[in-house]
């Protein structure tokens, strides 16, 4: 008998908030498979904009067509994922797109990790440092990179690294598909992870796995040299979290901090995970 086609779920949010050591955890389970960012996401787009209005494939395309190549996408990209009744792909442009995957898929959960902002800046500004003799993707020019003013404000652009993911979070908290949504905060993570998983789990539906906190493993080095970025995705082998100060000039790290919106739960029926706003903060390297 053949295997029935597995559940689909989503890890989105914001970039160093968390996505890969939760990936990492969950394909802990042998039922599940977890990753970094797949390529899925840079697809769907790519062939939604094939049939849609400004192509002229769009008048020949129908709509239950559309349906059934973007739903192929993760069912074919996939397919080598013999035995797992749970796949997780990784996009931060999943928030952004709601509606759409849950028509295709109407029992899908998205999961997104959050941090404050300014510690997010301050995690992509301290391994641009640790890579100083690299000119990182990040920046398209000098007058990107320059400083660490340049560097902040531009990743926070509304196309930019985290400008897009906080946009897109921001959209799907207050949107009419936020029943659908978890937030869950980078800090609890750290510090709690098995209450958080295990609200992971819940919020899924499905039966608790016994995971190995000590013993956490992923690493990309060829994407990460690729993007100029060592370090980006390797998690600790341990769950273990160190308070620290900011390298972020203190009016850079003030502008930034105040944009946790998920601390206020009006207007939304989303879920989320959170600590208090005036939390210490915390970092384990595992972003």
């Amino acid at each position: 008998m053949a295997n029935s086609a597995p559940s689909f779920h989503f890890i989105s949010g914001l970039p160093r908030s968390g996505s890969t050591l939760l990936a990492a955890l969950l394909r802990q389970n042998p039922r599940f498979h977890a990753g970094m960012t797949s390529p899925v996401g840079s697809l769907f787009s790519a062939l939604l904009n094939q049939f849609s209005a400004d192509s002229e494939f769009g008048p020949v395309v129908t709509q239950e067509q559309r349906k059934r190549m973007l739903s192929g996408l993760f069912g074919n990209y996939y397919a080598d994922q013999v035995g797992k009744d749970v796949v997780f792909d990784t996009n931060r442009q999943w928030c952004a797109k709601l509606p759409a995957l849950l028509d295709l898929f109407p029992q899908a959960k998205v999961i997104a990790c959050v941090r404050n902002v300014a510690w997010v800046m301050d995690s992509i500004e301290r391994l641009y440092r640790a890579n100083p003799y690299e000119n990182t993707k990040l920046f398209n020019d000098d007058a990107e990179r320059n400083t660490v003013y340049s560097r902040v404000d531009t990743l926070a652009q509304r196309n930019r690294l985290v400008g897009f993911a906080w946009a897109a979070l921001k959209d799907a908290y207050y949107g009419e598909h936020a029943n659908s949504l978890l937030l869950v905060e980078y800090d609890l993570l750290v510090t709690q992870p098995e209450k958080v998983l295990r609200l992971v789990y819940e919020f899924l539906g499905e039966t608790w796995f016994e995971h190995d906190f000590e013993q956490v493993e992923y690493d990309a080095p060829e994407f990460d040299q690729a993007l100029g970025l060592k370090g980006l995705h390797k998690v600790r082998p341990k769950i273990e979290a160190t308070a620290r100060r900011t390298i972020l000039p203190p009016d850079l790290f003030e502008q930034y901090a105040q944009l946790d919106f998920w601390k206020d739960s009006q207007n939304s029926e989303a879920n989320v995970i959170r600590t208090a706003r005036n939390a210490r903060a915390i970092d384990n390297g595992n972003d």
